[in-house]
């Protein structure tokens, strides 16, 4: 029996297709298989940074309260129920001596701070934990905001 070229042709393409199919079924899967995501890394919707500078971490997580300066003006400011503080002036409102533990406290979620909500609002110091999934840096990020805002205090 004697096939015509174009069912061949055709068959040949049947066959092709059902190839790319399978290899292409196979492929997905070997890669869901082999790069899971995995269940510990933070949820993409939380304005994340990776940096570990303390200026960095300040302006992307503290600036849009209390001002790029510090001083607690800004844009966010005016819609809080609580006057934002200042934070140049930690040093001058506690003797001269800067409250770091204090700080670490406040911004760890371990005192509540009326401007900062309630503890189910999410601070800053729990997420600086999450944002590698694969790493805990968020010890190294509390560090370096807090000497951040020891070295902006004014003692006028």
């Amino acid at each position: 029996m004697r096939i015509s070229r174009e069912w061949a042709r055709r068959g040949a393409q049947v066959f092709l297709g059902t190839l790319l199919t399978f290899a292409s079924a196979g492929a997905l899967g070997a890669q869901s298989q082999t790069a899971p995501k995995p269940a510990t890394q933070p949820d993409q919707s939380t304005p994340l940074i990776r940096s570990l500078e303390g200026p960095d971490l300040f302006r992307a997580y503290c600036a849009s309260c209390h001002g790029v300066d510090a001083k607690g003006n800004g844009p966010a400011a005016r819609d809080l129920k609580a006057k934002v503080a200042n934070l140049t002036v930690l040093s001058k409102n506690n003797k001269g001596k800067f409250p770091e533990a204090r700080v670490r406290k406040v911004v760890m979620g371990d005192d509540i701070v009326a401007g900062h909500g309630s503890r189910e609002m999410p601070v800053w110091g729990p997420i600086f934990h999450q944002i590698e999934w694969d790493v805990d840096r968020g010890n190294v990020r509390l560090d370096n905001l807090v000497k951040y805002l020891e070295s902006i205090q004014s003692l006028k």
